[in-house]
This record gives C-alpha cells, sequence and structure tokens, in this order.
C-alpha cells in the first residue's frame, strides 16, 4: 500500500474520523513515529513528550520489551475468549496483586480501558453493598461512559445528563488548598478537618447506608494534579469503615510509578477496597484496565455471580505487553528513578512560582505535576476558572507546543507528566522552554 503523504492523513482524520472533545473537521497534527520520549510529524520536527501523551505513555514510546512481547505473543495467540485461562493474563493479575499487596488483594478483573474499569467497580460496589448510591467528586473524571461519566464531576459529564443524570450518582467538592485559599504544608489540618466535616455531613443527609462506595482518584490528573491536604486520603477511608462503605481508588493516571510508587494511593496510609488502573500498565501499546480486589470483594464472588463481563476481558496480546511492562517497572526499578527525576522537576517548578507573576503555585509528586496559571497572583485571579469561554490557555499550550514542548492542560492548569524513563538531561534540555512561555504569559496575558 502506497505510503500517504502527512497532508492526505490531516485530511482523511479531519474528514472521516471523529474527534473526542472536540468540535468537528478542523485541523489536526499529523504525527509520522515516536521513539523514547519524543514523537516527530511529517516535516521532520521533533516535539519531546512531556505528557505521556494522555499520561499514559509511561515507558515511552516503542520500548522493545514490550514491543517484542507484542510481537512474540502475536505469533503465538493474539486473542482467548475470557472464559478461558491463558498464560499472559493468568500472569499479569498475580503481579498486579503482588505488587499492589497479596495480603489484601486477591483478584483482577479485567477490562478495555480505564472508563469501563470504572464502570465495574461501580457495579461490583453495588453489588457486595446492596446499596445504590456512589459517592465521587466534583474534582474529579472517571471516564466517558455513563457510569464513569456521571461519576465525574468536570464538564464533561454533562452530554450523558441530556435525558436526566443516572440515578444514584452523589457528587462532594474534594479540596484544592490553593483555590480554596490556603497554604499547602501550613493549613492542612484544617482543611482536611472541613472537608471530612462536610463529607460526613452530606453522607448524613444522603443516608450512609445507602451508599455503596466512596470513587475517588487517588490523586486528582486530568484537573491538575490535585494533591490532598496531609490525612485527607486517611479520613475518607475512615469514614467508609465507620458507615460500612467501599472505598474504590481510581489509579488509571496516577499508577504505575507516576508518583514514584507503584500506585498513588501507597503514597497514603489506606488501602482501597478496590482499586481501577489502565493507562500506565501497558502504556496505551494496547489498550487494557481492570479492577483490583480485596479478598473481602474476591470472597463475595466465590458465592455470587459477578454480573460483569466484556469479550476482551484479559485480552491475550494486551496482557503480553501488561506482562512485559510490569516486569520493566520492577527490573529497572522505575519508581526509584522517578522520585530522583523528581528532585529535579520540584524545584524547578517552585522555582517557576518565585520567578513568574502568572504562576501561583507548582504541584509535584514524582513525574506528576502542575502549575496553577494566574491572571493576578496577588488576589489569586485564575487565568481561566471553571467552564470560562474563550479560555487564552490554548494560546499558551500552542506556544509551548511551537518550542517542541508537547503537553496539555485543563481549566487553569499546566500538567508536566514526561515518561518516567525521562533523564536529568532531557529534563534539564526541556524545562526552560516551559520558563521561556511563562515569561511570555507574564508580559502579555497578566495584570
Amino acid at each position: 500500500m502506497e505510503e500517504l503523504t502527512g497532508e492526505e492523513v490531516a485530511s482523511l482524520h479531519s474528514e472521516y474520523v471523529m474527534q473526542s472533545w472536540h468540535k468537528q473537521g478542523g485541523p489536526v497534527k499529523p504525527i509520522k513515529k515516536a521513539d523514547g520520549i519524543y514523537f516527530w510529524d511529517y516535516d521532520g520536527k521533533r516535539y519531546t513528550d512531556m505528557s505521556s501523551l494522555l499520561v499514559c505513555s509511561n515507558l515511552g514510546h516503542e520500548l522493545p520489551e514490550i514491543v517484542d512481547a507484542i510481537k512474540e505473543q502475536a505469533d503465538n495467540m493474539c486473542f482467548m475468549a475470557p472464559a478461558y485461562a491463558s498464560e499472559p493474563k493468568s500472569r499479569l493479575a498475580k503481579m498486579l496483586v503482588d505488587v499492589a499487596d497479596p495480603d489484601f488483594y486477591q483478584r483482577v478483573f479485567f477490562t478495555n480501558g480505564g472508563a469501563d474499569s470504572n464502570e465495574n467497580a461501580i457495579k461490583m460496589a453495588r453489588m457486595v453493598t446492596g446499596r445504590p448510591k456512589i459517592f465521587s467528586c466534583y474534582r474529579s473524571y472517571h471516564g466517558s461512559t455513563i457510569g464513569a461519566s456521571n461519576a465525574s464531576g468536570d464538564w464533561r459529564r454533562f452530554a450523558t445528563e441530556l435525558g436526566g443524570s443516572a440515578p444514584g450518582f452523589v457528587h462532594f467538592m474534594n479540596p484544592n488548598m490553593y483555590e480554596d485559599g490556603y497554604t499547602r504544608g501550613v493549613d492542612d489540618a484544617t482543611v482536611t478537618a472541613d472537608y471530612l466535616h462536610r463529607l460526613d455531613e452530606q453522607l448524613q443527609y444522603e443516608g450512609p447506608d445507602s451508599v455503596a462506595a466512596i470513587l475517588m482518584e487517588s490523586i486528582v490528573g486530568a484537573n491538575g494534579v490535585i494533591l490532598p491536604p496531609e490525612g485527607y486520603m486517611e479520613g475518607v477511608r475512615a469514614l467508609c469503615d465507620k458507615y460500612g462503605i467501599l472505598m474504590i481508588c481510581d489509579e488509571v493516571m496516577a499508577g504505575f510509578g507516576r508518583t514514584g510508587k507503584m500506585f498513588a494511593w501507597q503514597n497514603f496510609d489506606v488501602k482501597p477496597d478496590m482499586f481501577t488502573f489502565a493507562k500506565g500498565v501497558t502504556c496505551g501499546y494496547v489498550p487494557l484496565g481492570g479492577v483490583v480486589v480485596s479478598k473481602r470483594i474476591s470472597d463475595y464472588f466465590t458465592d455470587h455471580v459477578l454480573q460483569c463481563g466484556l469479550t476482551y476481558s484479559g485480552h491475550t496480546l494486551a496482557c503480553a505487553a501488561g506482562v512485559a511492562a510490569v516486569n520493566y517497572y520492577l527490573e529497572h526499578d522505575v519508581c526509584a528513578h522517578v522520585k530522583e527525576m523528581e528532585g529535579i522537576l520540584k524545584p524547578f517548578l517552585e522555582s517557576m512560582v518565585e520567578k513568574h507573576k502568572c504562576v501561583g503555585e507548582a504541584r509535584c509528586i514524582g513525574l506528576f505535576s502542575a502549575l496553577t496559571i494566574v491572571k493576578n497572583k496577588e488576589t489569586r485571579e485564575l487565568m481561566a476558572p471553571y467552564h470560562t469561554p474563550n479560555s487564552v490557555m490554548p494560546q499558551i499550550m500552542a506556544k509551548l507546543m511551537d518550542l517542541g514542548f508537547s503537553t496539555f492542560g485543563r481549566e487553569t492548569n499546566i500538567n508536566i507528566c514526561p515518561p518516567l524513563i525521562i533523564t536529568a538531561e532531557q529534563l534539564e534540555e526541556e524545562l526552560p522552554k516551559l520558563d521561556k512561555v511563562l515569561t511570555w504569559v507574564d508580559e502579555n496575558l497578566c495584570d
């Protein structure tokens, strides 16, 4: 088949592909190849992937260990139905339980990606408890299927509510210390106590005996890498235990070494009853997600039918990629490398707060970070408050892209979440580009 030009690829895309979260038919950048932390367009321009695409390419692009595992499995057996055992699926399930905590967790239900991981965790929570309600945060994103979208808090849920919201979903406000007017490291105890009191009060008004689960991102991802104040996650766990509510942690974005721990919930003194995953389990090479369940949940479904099923659950080719990826995380001690790189990234981002009047706050854990961009630092006026029409943030992202610094942001945030294999030299080459664009923002967009 004759190879298409970049212009032809972009034209076909604009004409025939339904582009997510965009009006259709607009311009699109065609990408020809990717390798390591970089990708190239058809003109040969190189871009550094400073967001791991959608925070999924944790081990970079075209990692030989994953590519070779996919090729080897494809030569043997690409797919087998979920009712049969296959070596990649069996191996990967045990590996995930082992890196989580084999004394507490027991089994894995595999899905196709993050949204249906959360969808099935919600179903399991309702089956196990016999309760209908799911509590989740306003500052969150859990996916675009009906259940996961209704659990999400940000505006992307609105389209699923045109015919009325799905029943049983209740949102509560989770803390964002900077936007709430507090100082991290100073006001944590106050914020934690206040927000836990509000959550407890809301549970009382909804009836805690009707609540199946509290679903929350271990660390809020797409909405700005929002770090919980000290003690907050432990407090939510305590409320769950108090009322017999299951705790579900969404690890779709924060999992697989992103925070310097294999799973982000391991940064806190909690163990969720279930946690969901996707993205970094295969680094996006083949779609895969899942739910890791505690022994308690697993035991329930020993005596009750698990009313969840997907044609591609535990997809053979995807699980082979997952085995290779998890082996790489462990054998190369990627979590230790992430903490080492945090020692470069975090101080740099904090220096941007001191240097630039447009940077209100820097948040960084591992290689999971974001900057809050403000119009006025003294008043903490955000550059793009929630659901702002005609936001200037796309201009800022375009400036970064022009310099070959590829990332994304939501609302008033710039996320910086590079592949976990990035080196110190590569970080030091790329971060000055961010500094340069922030200078432009200071000069052109701030009061």
